[in-house]
């Protein structure tokens, strides 16, 4: 699910789906990074690359596992975790740990940011992009000689759903 905030309140934001330019952009880098790492491309790693820049949110191991299997039964979970980390490596997926024990990843696209609300309960995940949060972190970073090339900000709570009060 993608939401953003705008005014001070979540709306839901248009879907995170990459288009075909993007998509074959991506596939592009991760050429020219095996090719330059002496890495070979094959059938397998085509697959789970392909069905990971077309997923959407976060995904776990077992979460695109189940997603190629679909399409080859054969593949097998040292596949997509090699593959994973090869996206990982070349700066093609982020890798998340939300407080659950679970290893997720998302596509790692240039110029794009957003930072995440994560239910302790049922583990929902919202993405959420805010320029004043953004503005304060960097006001923040200069007041003391930082300039910010990286940052991830999660904030732990219970969503609607799961809150009592």
């Amino acid at each position: 699910m993608r939401e953003e905030i705008v005014d001070g309140e979540l709306h839901e934001a248009d879907g995170r789906e990459l288009d075909d330019a993007t998509v074959a952009e991506l596939h592009e880098r991760l050429e020219k990074y095996m090719e330059k790492n002496g890495l070979r491309s094959t059938s397998q790693r085509r697959l789970v690359s392909e069905a990971f820049f077309r997923s959407t949110g976060h995904l776990s191991i077992e979460d695109l596992l189940a997603t190629v299997r679909e399409e080859d039964s054969k593949i097998g979970y040292a596949t997509v975790y090699r593959t994973l980390k090869l996206l990982k490596d070349c700066g093609l997926a982020y890798e998340r740990h939300f407080g659950d024990g679970v290893s997720r990843y998302e596509v790692a696209l240039e110029d794009e940011h957003h930072d995440h609300l994560i239910c302790m309960s049922c583990g929902k995940i919202v993405e959420f992009e805010n320029d004043e949060i953004e503005q304060l972190q960097d006001d923040l970073a200069a007041k003391h000689g930082f300039v910010l090339k990286r940052h991830v900000h999660e904030l732990y709570g219970l969503c609607g759903d799961c809150r009592t009060d």
